[in-house]
Parts: structure tokens; sequence; C-alpha cells
């Protein structure tokens, strides 16, 4: 097998609009959640969320290009375009049939879908339709519109797992460089579903929290008063590299990919399996995968939505994993801060894994008040700042509606 590397990174989520600009917020344990801004939600149970802010598609692509593409594919390419940036990449001297792109989304183009059905099949019925519609729609999209940017004409399609989507296009981008099928694999995920739909759907089935008079806070993982998860929206993107490729070329390498494994739940469509057996599986087959023992992880990026159920059942399934090691680790929750990103929860989750190895710190878990007696005090949460530590591997964890649940392992290169 080969190795796989990390030679670049680009970011665009609700705390920070470029790499630096997250890993700061990161860093400072700052809030991304505001008033919802992207339509009228005075209406609807919760009128917050964590969009990306300050940003204008025109600063990074032609304007008659940007109207061709939904906001989940805009945020894919300017990712993209920062990460590919960052690797110093000379896409003149690369052979572009081994580089693939491997891109995730959990739901896709839905603000593009709402809108032409608000448009032409609620208002008088003539079917006027974009003929852009699908294409701007469809998740598989972002991929096929960063190989066609770029002229990439290895491996390219999408991950659809709900929250664990670009966790699993990480992991197969991950398998395909090192079973020899790629020397360079663009990877990661967008979201961009801060829409009427999707608030009123989660709305609906009592996932958001509901916290209109403290939004700033609301997104409070390991709290006794958490009540659900704030939706984001972003993206992330990876340059995954095999390791002698990089090498050569005299790359800057932010880690190395070690282990990866997915399971599933097969119990229940939202709910966590109550004994936690699908996400304890998944912990121990990426550390088999990864050839490491639970003592060398120093670091754990939980799933941690802020929710009830959840995030106690990731807790108990840490422990049942690893022991008394879990007491040594650091564990938390960076949606405290940029709200749930679903499809791309996986990639900027990723790389604030990657920051803390690179950088010597813990992300933070946020907005915490008050103790939940149903969770181990012994736990080191990372309550409310950043803390300093020599991290040598992390494991990032993403679970999705449906059961799916995805785990990956980056050590220090």
């Amino acid at each position: 097998m080969k190795r796989v590397v990390v030679t670049g990174l680009g970011a665009l989520t609700p705390i920070g609009n470029t790499l630096p600009a997250y890993l700061d917020g990161l860093q400072k344990g700052i809030s991304g959640a505001n008033l919802i801004t992207l339509f009228d939600a005075s209406l609807f149970k919760t009128r917050f969320a964590c969009e990306v802010k300050g940003f204008n598609v025109e600063d990074h692509i032609d304007r008659k290009e940007s109207r061709r593409l939904d906001r989940f594919t805009q945020f894919a390419m300017v990712t993209a375009a920062e990460a590919l940036a960052d690797s110093h990449l000379d896409l003149d001297a690369i052979n572009k049939q081994r580089v693939g792109v491997i891109w995730a989304s959990g739901i896709g183009g839905l603000a593009t879908l709402e809108k032409e059905i608000e448009e032409h099949v609620l208002g008088n019925g003539t079917p006027k339709h974009n003929p852009f519609l699908i294409p701007k729609m469809i998740s598989d999209i972002a991929a096929g519109q960063i190989s066609i940017q770029y002229g990439f004409m290895g491996i390219n399609y999408a991950t659809v797992s709900a929250c664990a989507s670009s966790s699993h296009a990480l992991m197969n981008a991950f398998d395909y460089i090192r079973m020899g099928r790629a020397d360079i694999i663009v990877a990661g995920g967008s979201e961009a579903t801060i829409t009427k739909t999707a608030v009123g759907g989660f709305n609906s089935m009592k996932a958001l929290s509901e916290r209109n008079d403290g939004f700033e806070t609301a997104s409070r993982p390991f709290d006794k008063d958490r009540d659900g998860f704030i939706l984001g929206e972003g993206s992330g993107a990876l340059i995954l590299e095999e390791y002698e490729h990089a090498r050569r070329r005299g790359a800057r390498i932010y880690a190395e990919v070690v282990g990866a494994a997915a399971t599933a739940d097969a119990d229940h469509i939202t709910a966590p399996h109550p004994e936690g057996i699908g996400v304890t599986n998944v912990m121990r087959l990426a550390l088999e995968d990864a050839g490491m023992t639970v003592d060398h992880i120093d670091y754990i990026n939980v799933h941690g939505t802020s929710t009830p159920l959840g995030d106690v059942a990731e807790l108990k399934a840490i422990k049942q994993v690893f022991g008394d090691q879990a007491y040594r680790l650091n564990v938390s929750s960076t949606k405290s801060m940029t709200g749930h990103l679903l499809g791309a929860a996986g990639a900027i989750e990723a790389i604030a894994s990657i920051m803390a190895i690179q950088h010597g710190f813990v992300p933070p878990t946020i907005n915490h008040f008050t103790d939940d007696p149903d969770i181990d005090p012994k736990f080191n949460l990372t309550f409310n700042e950043a803390q300093q530590r020599n991290v040598k591997a992390a494991m990032s964890n993403t679970f999705g509606f449906g059961g799916h649940n995805a785990s990956i392992i980056f050590r220090k290169a």
C-alpha cells in the first residue's frame, strides 16, 4: 500500500472565509451563529443559522459563470482553488489523467430547486424552468465542475451519506491513492442549505435549536441544556497526494492520512444506535486500518452536534473503545463554533484536526455552561477555550442520518 499525505487545504466556513481565517476562528473560539439573512425566517421556529459571511461570489468567479452554479458549487470552486494554490502544484507538469476529484454534498442544490418550484410550480404553473436547473441541482455537479475547470481526468464522482458525506469522500480518495489508482485527488465537500425547505424540515423533526433569544450560544455540545444543532453552510477542500509524488516535487506536507473506516448502525433513520455498536465499530476499525492502538490518539474531533441523544451516545462509544485512555484524550466539537455543515462537516472538521496537528492546539467546545449529569466528568471536552497540546495523531468522526458512520485518522508527517 502506498502512503497518502495532505498537501493543500481550502476552507470557507461560518467562522472564516479562508484557511487562515478559519484557523484564527478555531483558535479564538468564535461563534458563527447569527440571524438568518438568506431568506425571511420570521415565521420559522428557528430564525438563526451559521451562514458564511461577506461572501461575494464575483470576487472569485465570473458573474455569468457564477449564475450557472448553485451556491454549494460556488463554495466548492472557491475552496478547491484555495487548496490547489496552497498545494503549489504545477498543473502543467502533472499527469491529469491520474488526478481525480471526489466531492461530497449531503443535499446539493436545494436552493436552486426551491427557487424553481416557487417560481414555476407554485406560481401560475407556466413551465419556464431554467435550463440550468438540473445541472445546478444535482449533488455530483461540484465534482464535475472542479474537474472541468482544471482538466482533471481521473476518478470523478460524488459521495452522499448525509452528514458523513465528505468523510466518505476523503476515505475513498485515501483508498484510491494508496491502491495506486491515482496520484492526487481533490477531496472534500460543500453545503448551502440554509433555505426555507431545510430549516422548515429540520424544525418539523425537532432537530434544530430554537434558542432564538440567545443564538450566539445555541450550539452547546455536551451541555445539560442543549436543544439541537444549528444549521451551517460552507466548504472544505483537501489535496490528498501519494507520498512519493509529493516528496519528489518538494511539497509541504500538512499531515499523513493513516486510517479510515465506515460502518452502519442498521437501526434507525435519525437516532443513534442505543448501544452505540456502529460508532464503536467504526473507531476500532479505523485504528486497525491505521495500525494504531488507542494510546496513539491525542485528539478526537467528535461528531458532537448538540443533540440530547447523540452527544451522550458518542462519548459512551469512545469510552468503550478507548477505556481509561479516553480520559487522557482531548475531545472537542467544533460544531459549537461552525454549526452543522451537513455534507461538508467531515471536510471542515478534518481540516480542524489537521490544524490541531500542525499548530499544537485543540480547538474548543464553546458555549458550555452547565454540566450534564449523564456525561462522565472525567472526559476532557476542551470546554470554552482552546488548549495547547502536541497533537501527534487525531481522529475525526462524522455520522449521518440513515446510520452512516465514518472515522478518519491523521498523523503528524
